[in-house]
């Protein structure tokens, strides 16, 4: 069946299923084309989306690690500024493309990489992005309730994990609306916090050498790579969350900008927070540490961050339901819900000892590989001729098993692993010239998008046809 005529199983154009504006009606979509008959909602649900789930505390503990650096308060505000203004304009264009393309932003690379060359990323992204997130956002905010009700952290997390599997199950509408309500309320918690903060933290101004991770301009490219990472670690579901919108320029424009913004202030303001943080008190990790700030507010402070945990946990666990469908395994999107619930539960059980390294650790691997990916995709929508009617069809054409797409990531990936730095594994230029720091994720996007350009004018690898490259052709 040529690609002009497919009618893939999996419904590259979907039928009407009545989803609309439903609040409790569980989401009847997972990886589809979202038909122009269900297309809905304003621009600006992807600020509240991304806000929300960007008020949260993996972040503030990204910031409480600029003492470990010996970072002065300025040194590590430009990082967190710098860092978040790069990440979250590249999180407002992919979720562009979710308005126009109208599928996950892991189905879109299938056009690429092909349905075989995808399974690679995208099964470590379901496994690292989608069960690790979801276990470390419940780690913390169970640690949270733990704190503050003197629960055991086996209960509390079941509690945490138990809500979101309900959300994610019910799916994007429900979320959505959920993630309004919390950006206005954990604005006040986090308001308070930071006054808090403010009040009892002291303002750096120098270079501490004494600092037990001090490496210099190192250390500050690490820290700025660590928020760098945390947006790009988001990337491969930006489009999950704006697939619905109604595919027209201003709302692919409004929809740019405000993912941007909502990412983009949360970064800044959680990072800042973390960073006062860690000058405030003599706890060793960012749970006990906002504890003893708080003082006789400590339960204020501890509420705040397990409420926090459902407004990214809500997405982790439905980008990972995503991105089991899109590696071809045939369940409906919340029966692959439950699984990822049922997986982040047994590893936030496994994991809550050492976290913040784990944390950090987990976060490098993740980027590491997403970087290239996200590259390549960018590459393929601008310059391979995906804003096209047959262009979406080929993303639903398993019979296109692998591209030259596959071969850029690859190389992105291989070629970077030298300037790897992490607790894991460490790159051999990484080792030999720590003064440099992490480059891993620029490196990796650079190859990728290099070997992209080599080959995309090249006979395909599944043997199909190139696509209409012109600007006539971009139909969608």
């Amino acid at each position: 069946m040529s690609p002009d005529t497919l009618r893939a199983d999996e419904n590259s154009v979907a039928e009407d299923r009545g989803y609309r504006n439903s609040l409790t009606k569980i989401e009847p979509y997972g990886i589809e084309h979202i038909p122009d008959v269900e297309r809905h909602g304003k621009p600006r649900s992807q600020f509240f989306l991304w806000f929300a789930a960007g008020m949260n505390f993996p972040i503030v503990v990204l910031g409480f690690s600029a003492t470990y650096f010996g970072l002065p308060f300025w040194a590590a505000a430009l990082a967190i500024v710098l860092a978040g203004v790069t990440s979250s304009a590249g999180m407002g264009y992919l979720s562009q493309m979710g308005v126009r393309l109208g599928v996950p932003q892991q189905m879109q690379g299938r056009g690429p990489l092909g349905f075989i060359g995808n399974l690679f990323p995208v099964a470590y992204v379901n496994v690292f992005a989608g069960i690790g997130w979801a276990a470390v956002t419940v780690i913390l905010g169970g640690q949270a309730i733990a704190l503050l009700t003197d629960i055991p952290f086996w209960l509390s997390s079941l509690i945490l994990m138990g809500i979101q599997l309900g959300v994610a199950v019910i799916g994007y509408n429900l979320i959505h609306f959920l993630q309004r309500i919390l950006s206005f309320v954990l604005v006040i918690g986090f308001i308070f916090i930071t006054i808090v903060a403010a009040a009892n933290g002291r303002i750096e101004s120098d270079f501490n050498p004494a600092a037990k991770g001090f490496d210099g301009v190192g250390g500050w490219i690490i820290f700025f790579g660590w928020f760098f990472s945390f947006i790009v670690a988001w990337m491969p579901f930006a489009s999950d969350y704006s697939r619905y919108l109604p595919n027209t320029p201003g709302n692919r424009r409004g929809a740019g900008w405000a993912t941007m913004l909502g990412n983009f202030i949360t970064l800044v303001w959680m990072g800042i927070l973390g960073t006062l943080l860690g000058t405030t008190t003599t706890a060793s990790d960012s749970i006990g540490a906002l504890k003893e700030l708080m003082g006789p507010w400590a339960a204020v402070g501890l509420g705040v961050v397990a409420l926090s945990s459902f407004t990214q946990n809500f997405l982790n666990v439905y980008g990972g339901a995503i991105s089991i469908q899109t590696m071809g395994v045939p369940v409906k999107r919340h029966t692959a819900v439950i699984f990822i619930c049922i997986a982040s539960y047994l590893v936030a059980q496994w994991g809550q000892t050492g976290f913040n390294e784990g944390f950090t650790a987990f976060l490098n691997l993740t980027a590491y590989w997403i970087a290239p990916y996200v590259a390549v995709l960018v590459c393929d929508y601008l310059f391979g001729g995906r804003r096209t009617e047959r262009g979406l069809r080929e993303l639903f054409d398993k019979s296109r098993k692998f591209e030259w797409g596959f071969v850029a990531w690859a190389a992105g990936v291989i070629l970077s692993s030298p300037f790897w730095m992490s607790s894991i594994y460490t790159g051999p230029i990484a080792a030999a010239f720590p003064q440099i720091g992490d480059l891993s994720y620029y490196v990796g996007a650079a190859v990728a998008a290099a070997v992209y350009f080599a080959t995309h004018r090249r006979q395909r690898l599944s043997g199909h046809a190139t696509l209409d490259r012109t600007p006539a052709g971009q139909t969608l």
